[in-house]
């Protein structure tokens, strides 16, 4: 698939129900992704053209119990395809914040570790816990996955915590800057 204009890409993964949709809608301050209380609802690749200078890849969530074999297989296309694109300058793995991460989390780490994927953390749902106990979950996950301090971001959608942060981490990550 050739976007047109070609222009850098920035994808965004994450298990289903980590919150990816209010996420990109709070990124970008208006709401492009639907968001759903059911986990799986983003089943192919979504593409945004922000402001015109980059694109925003929206890959389903993995990890659905309820995704079948077929469909996990065309994830995991879906997913080698994104990740080998000529113009993807990296990837927004997202994970919460609350949670060690899953079997899946751990195989998608391979996945981007392999493909030596700039990766961004950014650890969802952030307002759920304490100041205290989101500072200790970030240092956790952060030793856990083997991440520098610039590449993990404690975010809320909800509140709007960590947002221009990690806005300024993609502007990053667009212009090369993040090698």
């Amino acid at each position: 698939m050739a976007l047109d204009p070609p222009l850098p890409e920035v994808a965004f993964i994450g298990r289903s129900n980590v919150g990816k949709s209010s996420l990109l809608n709070a990124l970008v301050g208006r709401r492009i992704a639907k968001t759903s209380g059911t986990p799986g609802k983003t089943r192919m690749l979504n593409v945004f053209l922000i402001g015109g200078s980059h694109y925003f890849l929206d890959l389903p969530g993995y990890g659905y119990a309820r995704a079948g074999k077929a469909q996990r297989a065309a994830f995991r296309g879906l997913l080698k395809h994104a990740l080998l694109r000529q113009r993807l300058r990296g990837v927004v793995w997202l994970l919460d914040i609350r949670h060690p991460p899953s079997t899946d989390d751990r195989a998608m780490q391979e996945v981007l570790v392999e493909g030596q994927t700039h990766v961004l953390a950014a650890l969802t749902k952030g307002d759920k816990l304490s100041t205290g106990r989101r500072r200790t979950r970030e240092r956790e996950l952060r030793e856990e996955l083997e991440l520098p301090e610039d590449q993990v971001v404690v975010t809320s959608a909800k509140t709007g915590e960590g947002i221009a942060d990690l806005n300024e981490a993609i502007a990053g990550l667009l212009s090369g800057v993040m090698q």
